[in-house]
C-alpha cells in the first residue's frame, strides 16, 4: 500500500466514476483501476461495489477512505512542514469567508498572499458562520472571516476581532423614511423585512435586536445572496438591516437605495478566526501577512 493508491481510492470515492477520477489524479483510468484492484487484493476486502453505470463505496471502503484522509493529510503536513524548515511555505491553505465580510478586503488579501508565498494553494468557501467555525474545528478550513452578534465569539477555535460595525436601515429611495436622519427600532418594526435565513448568525443579529426591544416583526423575504436581497429591496417589496460597513459601498452606486441610521439597532463584530490545534505553515503565513501575532502558547493572541 502506498499513498498514490490512497489518493485513487479518495478519488474514486468522491467523484464515483473511474473516468473522472482518473482525470483528477492525472492518470490513464486503465491504470488508477488497475492500482485500487490490486490495493483490494492486498487488504482482502471489496472497496467498491462496481455495476456498469455505479460505483459505491462498501462498508469497508467507506472505513477504508476514513483513514486514508487522515493519512494524505498527515502526509501533506509532513512535507509542508519540512518545505517550512528551509524558509519555503507551501501546500493547501482553505480559506472561508461570510459573504457580507468588510473588514478584510479579501481579495486584496490573497493577492498580497499570493506574491509572498506563491506555491501555496488557496481554496475559497462561502458561508455562515457557524458553519465556518465548524468546518475549522473538524480540520475542513484552515481560517475564517466571520461576523457574529455582539456579545458571540467563535467556539472552539482561536480567533481575534477584526472589527465593530453597526447596522443601517436598508429601504427603496421612494420609501417614507428614506429621508430620515435617524430611526428607532420600535419605528420600523411593522414594516415588512427582507433577511437572511432563519437560524444563521446573521440573522440572529436582527432578530435578537428586536426581541431585546420587545417587538415583533414580519420577514417576508429569507435570502443569502446580498444582490438578490437588494434588488427586493429596491422593489419595494421589503426593507432590511444590513451592516453598514458592507452596504455602504454598494449602496454608494445604488441611487434605488437609501441608507438610514438605525439608534437602536443591531451591533456586529468581526472576527477571523483558525485552529487551535497546531495551525499549518500556510496558515501561519496568512497570519503573518494580517498582521496577527500569536505568542506560542501564552495568552490571548492580538493584532499587530
Amino acid at each position: 500500500m502506498d499513498l498514490q493508491q490512497m489518493r485513487y481510492v479518495v478519488a474514486l470515492a468522491e467523484t464515483r466514476n473511474f473516468t473522472r477520477a482518473a482525470e483528477r489524479c492525472s492518470v490513464v483510468q486503465s491504470s488508477l483501476s488497475h492500482r485500487i484492484a490490486g490495493l483490494e487484493r492486498e487488504l482482502g476486502v471489496r472497496l467498491f461495489a462496481r455495476s456498469s453505470r455505479r460505483v459505491e463505496l462498501t462498508s469497508a471502503g467507506a472505513a477504508f477512505v476514513a483513514g486514508a484522509r487522515e493519512c494524505l493529510a498527515a502526509a501533506d503536513r509532513a512535507a509542508a512542514d519540512a518545505a517550512a524548515a528551509t524558509g519555503v511555505v507551501r501546500g493547501r491553505l482553505a480559506v472561508g469567508v461570510i459573504v457580507t465580510a468588510a473588514a478584510v478586503d479579501v481579495p486584496e488579501l490573497l493577492q498580497r498572499y499570493r506574491a509572498q508565498h506563491p506555491q501555496v494553494s488557496v481554496a475559497l468557501r462561502s458561508g455562515r458562520s457557524d458553519d465556518l467555525v465548524m468546518a475549522i474545528r473538524e480540520g475542513d478550513l484552515d481560517i475564517a472571516f466571520l461576523g457574529l452578534p455582539e456579545g458571540e465569539q467563535p467556539s472552539g477555535v482561536e480567533s481575534v476581532v477584526l472589527d465593530h460595525d453597526r447596522h443601517v436601515l436598508v429601504v427603496p429611495a421612494g420609501h417614507r423614511l428614506a429621508g430620515a436622519a435617524r430611526v428607532t427600532l420600535e419605528e420600523i418594526a411593522g414594516e415588512t423585512f427582507v433577511d437572511f435565513a432563519a437560524g444563521t448568525p446573521a440573522r440572529a443579529q436582527s432578530d435578537q435586536a428586536f426581541t431585546a426591544a420587545g417587538l415583533v416583526r414580519d420577514v417576508a423575504y429569507e435570502g443569502a445572496v446580498v444582490e438578490l436581497m437588494t434588488r427586493l429591496i429596491a422593489r419595494g417589496l421589503g426593507i432590511a438591516l444590513m451592516p453598514s460597513a458592507y452596504i455602504r459601498p454598494l449602496a454608494a452606486d445604488s441611487p434605488e437605495l437609501a441608507l438610514v441610521p438605525v439608534v437602536d439597532g443591531p451591533r456586529r463584530v468581526e472576527y477571523l478566526a483558525w485552529s487551535r490545534f497546531n495551525p499549518s505553515p500556510a496558515t501561519r503565513a496568512m497570519l503573518d501577512v494580517l498582521g496577527v501575532r500569536t505568542p506560542a502558547q501564552h495568552g490571548r493572541p492580538t493584532t499587530g
